[in-house]
């Protein structure tokens, strides 16, 4: 199976500035991503899609493949993930070549373990799945059996639609929520069904050791405890 490796890094992040080039543990974000899709033997190629130019020059400069430079309407706070994955993967079309999938790689996620790349593509491989999401398992005081939504009376229901709630923690199903480390998509479902994931939606479950997902500088004071922790 041929996939691309996506990196997505736009420059204007108003959360925390600068973040994709920001230096964390003596390098930029964007490197702990690239170095995790570089030990990767089953991703056929790594590149990045970039609007900045700040950012392009960090990507050459550690050996980053850039093809091209992102279109200025998908790169501002309100465009969607799914139209740039799509721009990629048509730009390489428009070149005669084709991916069967892609894997989308935020740097938002730094942390992964050794390995979680290969394990996820075998995985979404073994399971014939349209589409792969790495998550984590929710903690039990936010499963979705024990949360509730105002209903239309103005009173609380359960979420999931039930009348009684499960009262013992040891009777919950499990639940996940996706932790933003990978993402793996055929592309045929981005470009035919417009959709990163789908019905045929499998999983692996990530390192809880290992998560921060950065967007606020509260989550960049965590990063840079933990960066310490893996690798100080």
């Amino acid at each position: 199976m041929k996939i691309l490796g996506l990196i997505p890094a736009r420059g204007g992040s108003k959360g925390i500035p600068g973040k994709n080039i920001k230096a964390l543990g003596g390098k930029p974000l964007l490197a702990y991503t690239f170095d995790s899709a570089q030990e990767s033997k089953l991703l056929s190629k790594v590149i990045l899609s970039s609007d900045d130019s700040d950012i392009i020059a960090v990507a050459n400069q550690i050996g980053l493949e850039v093809p091209f430079t992102r279109p200025e309407n998908l790169a501002n706070d309100q465009s969607p993930t799914l139209p740039v994955i799509a721009h990629a993967l048509r730009f390489f079309e428009e070149k005669g070549e084709k991916f069967d999938a892609i894997c989308l790689l935020q740097t938002t996620y730094p942390f992964r373990r050794k390995g979680l790349i290969d394990d996820a593509i075998k995985e979404f491989i073994r399971t014939d799945a349209e589409a792969l999401v790495s998550v984590l398992p929710v903690p039990h005081e936010f499963n979705p059996h024990w949360v509730f939504e105002p209903g239309q009376n103005g009173f609380l229901e359960i979420a999931t639609g039930e009348k009684q709630i499960i009262p013992r923690r040891q009777d919950l199903p499990t639940s996940f929520f996706r932790d933003g480390a990978i993402y793996i998509t055929k592309s045929e479902v981005i470009l035919s069904k417009n959709s990163i994931l789908s019905e045929k939606l499998a999983y692996i479950v990530g390192d809880e050791s290992r998560y921060v997902n950065l967007d606020t500088f509260d989550d960049w004071k965590k990063a840079e405890i933990l960066v310490n922790k893996l690798f100080g």
